[in-house]
Order: C-alpha cells, then sequence, then structure tokens
C-alpha cells in the first residue's frame, strides 16, 4: 500500500507561482509513474503532468507545457510541482497520484489507470 499526502495550495493571482508538495509512504521501493491531477468545477479530472521515478522524460499536458515542471526528491519520497505563470483557468483540486509502472513507456494521463490517490490541495488562481 502507498500511501499520498498533498501539500502547498492556496490562492495566488494570476500570473503568480506555488509549489505542490506530495509526500509519498509504503511501498517506495518500487518504480512507480506518479503525477499531478486536478479536477476543476463542472470538468472531468484531468493528468497535468507525470513522471516516472526511474528517471526520464515527463509527460505534461498542453495546457501547462512550459509554466509547470514536475520533479522528485528520491531521499524525501516527494514529488513536486511547480506552477509557474498560474492562469484562472488552473484553478482545481490537484492531486497526487500513483500506479506501478515500468518506465517512461509506460506513462498514462488517464487517471482512471491510477490506483494510489492523495487527498488533494486546492489552487485558486483569481484574475
Amino acid at each position: 500500500q502507498v500511501q499520498l499526502v498533498e501539500s502547498g495550495g492556496g490562492s495566488v493571482q494570476a500570473g503568480g507561482s506555488l509549489r505542490l508538495s506530495c509526500a509519498a509512504s509504503g511501498h517506495t521501493y518500487m518504480r512507480f509513474c506518479m503525477g499531478w491531477f486536478r479536477l476543476a468545477p463542472g470538468k472531468e479530472r484531468e493528468g497535468v503532468a507525470v513522471l516516472y521515478t526511474g528517471g526520464g522524460s515527463a509527460y505534461y499536458a498542453d495546457s501547462v507545457k512550459g509554466r509547470f515542471i514536475i520533479s522528485q526528491d528520491i531521499i524525501k519520497d516527494t514529488l513536486y510541482l511547480q506552477m509557474n505563470s498560474l492562469k484562472p483557468e488552473d484553478t482545481a483540486m490537484y492531486f497526487c497520484a500513483a500506479r506501478a509502472c515500468y518506465g517512461t513507456g509506460d506513462i498514462r494521463s488517464n487517471p482512471s489507470e491510477y490506483n494510489y490517490w492523495g487527498q488533494g490541495t486546492q489552487v485558486t488562481v483569481s484574475s
């Protein structure tokens, strides 16, 4: 079992930045695809950024490319999402999620393929 706990959400004006953190515990010696997903009112949950904990290129949704950066601290078992140039349309509940996977070729952006989830952290961007 893997436990995920997000932090770092909050309210910010458009153009501002936030960094989300996701602390993982449990079977973290395994290799996972871990990522950030978001759920906005009236919209479906979508994949924002995903990486393979063993290294390699990450996936980014087109809407966040060039603005968001996903990274990890292996020693701390923590996943990060640096969000820059935030826009009001980035307002959502952000979730950290993980699934066992074998490499960057196995990265998926579909939330339904992830079986470990955090409780979420709210990000609100005002114009």
